[in-house]
């Protein structure tokens, strides 16, 4: 639009202005003209002939690359193309300009090929407009003057636009390079993966990332204090919860008389197998969360066959509750993992699917191919998960609402992600309340 707008501009002041020289030039051959008129009367008064439009061209043939004299009826008395008079030629006329200049006006017309026809009024000693005097300039330098400052126009505003785009470009980059550098930061700081956050710049961003920088540091050694200090507790735990165990165990054993100190022994011997049980998986997850990539003992494994040896495994906890368990055949599909943690972590799920789900009911096995991803997927019809704690669900020692009705230890989601994640994979739940719980575990493909 401004393009086009300074275009206009100019084409209307270059006009304007071609205008004003028309017009000094009429002003010129106007005066002439009233010279030969001047002359014509002193001639009639002397009693000699005069031809007043043959005078008139004489004398003005040269003004213009064509001149023309019309009287007040708009007949054309003379013509002249390049100062040279022509006679029996009939050249084109522009009426209306002839009629505007009898009025005493100045009249012009541009054509197709860009010639300008101006027309002036020429009055007698009367102040009658007797005659008209037009002349022909051609103006087409004027057209071409324009469509070269068009071409400078647009090839400036398209060298412009694009100097601007990159520049646009560069500021963009330099801007938002820092900002997703910060925002992958703060990303990695979510998955607990810390590492030196540095800007070399003292402006906010710098400030930012030095504050990034050293949460980061306090974030790390805070998780880390805090997983040495579970893993010390489990271990100092696991040898008073034997002692407790076994005292309870036997006493649960001993005890024949009194029914209600069996069932408190048995409550004892059933708590300290859930504490057992929490201390274990504590104990895997401090070993899990020191274990660097390479003490991880991965090798090439067909997950299908895995899934259906841990599947055969829990069989017969399935049938014990009535439960059915339905193992579906699928294609090999290759994958780098540890076999004793990815079993685990398949067992975790499958147990979690038993424990959740009623009698007569079904559970599903099955691993896929999709997209590059190996995906063991199992499927039960048991209460499900509120949508509102799905992403809740794989968090540690949290357990939804409706878990209370079954025992556990809040880590078995939480221990699947973490082995699922070391593999470079992840875990995907979909649920509804009351209607089941689909879990799946996604691996890279080899």
């Amino acid at each position: 639009m401004i393009i086009i707008s300074v275009n206009t501009a100019i084409e209307y002041f270059s006009f304007v202005t071609i205008e004003k020289q028309m017009m000094e030039k009429a002003d010129l051959r106007e005066l002439s003209f009233r010279e030969v008129l001047s002359k014509h009367d002193k001639a009639e008064e002397a009693g000699q002939p005069s031809d007043v439009a043959r005078s008139a061209l004489e004398t003005l043939k040269a003004s213009g690359k064509e001149v023309r004299i019309y009287d007040s009826n708009q007949k054309l008395l003379g013509l002249a193309v390049d100062g040279i008079i022509i006679n029996n030629k009939t050249p084109v006329i522009f009426a209306g300009n002839i009629q505007n200049a009898l009025k005493g006006n100045y009249a012009y017309t541009v054509s197709d090929d860009h010639l300008l026809y101006f027309a002036i009024p020429i009055q007698d000693k009367y102040y009658q407009n007797s005659y008209v005097f037009e002349f022909v300039e051609d103006i087409s330098y004027f057209y071409t003057m324009m469509d070269q400052i068009r071409y400078i126009l647009f090839a400036g505003a398209g060298g412009f636009i694009i100097l601007i785009t990159i520049s646009s470009l560069f500021i963009a980059r330099n801007t938002t390079k820092p900002i997703k550098y910060l925002l992958g930061a703060t990303e990695s700081f979510s998955r607990q993966q810390f590492r030196e956050v540095h800007l070399n710049r003292k402006d906010e961003l710098g400030m930012l990332a030095a504050g990034l920088n050293r949460m980061g540091i306090q974030l790390s050694d805070y998780i880390q204090y805090q997983k040495q200090f579970v893993s010390n507790v489990s271990h100092e735990l696991k040898t008073p919860l034997a002692a407790i165990k076994g005292f309870s165990q036997y006493l649960y054993e001993g005890e024949n008389e009194d029914e209600e100190l069996q069932k408190i022994y048995y409550h004892l011997v059933n708590e300290s197998d859930r504490l057992t049980l929490l201390i274990n998986e504590l104990l895997m997850l401090s070993r899990f969360d020191k274990a660097g990539p390479d003490e991880m003992d991965t090798e090439k494994t067909d997950l299908t066959q895995l899934a259906e040896q841990v599947a055969t495994g829990v069989r017969a906890k399935a049938d014990s509750k009535g439960i059915e368990l339905t193992i579906r055949q699928g294609p090999p599909a290759f994958v780098y993992v540890n076999q004793v943690l990815m079993s685990h972590a398949i067992a975790n799920v499958l147990d979690n699917a038993i424990k959740y789900s009623d009698p007569r009911t079904r559970i599903s096995i099955e691993v896929l191919i999709r997209e590059q991803e190996a995906i063991v997927q199992i499927s039960d019809q048991g209460i499900g998960i509120s949508a509102d704690e799905i992403a809740r669900v794989q968090e540690r020692f949290y357990r939804a609402r409706n878990a209370s009705a079954a025992g556990g230890t809040g880590l078995g989601l939480s221990i699947c992600k973490e082995i699922a994640e070391k593999f470079g994979g992840h875990l995907s739940i979909v649920s509804q309340l009351g209607a089941g719980t689909s879990v799946s575990i996604h691996l890279p493909l080899l």
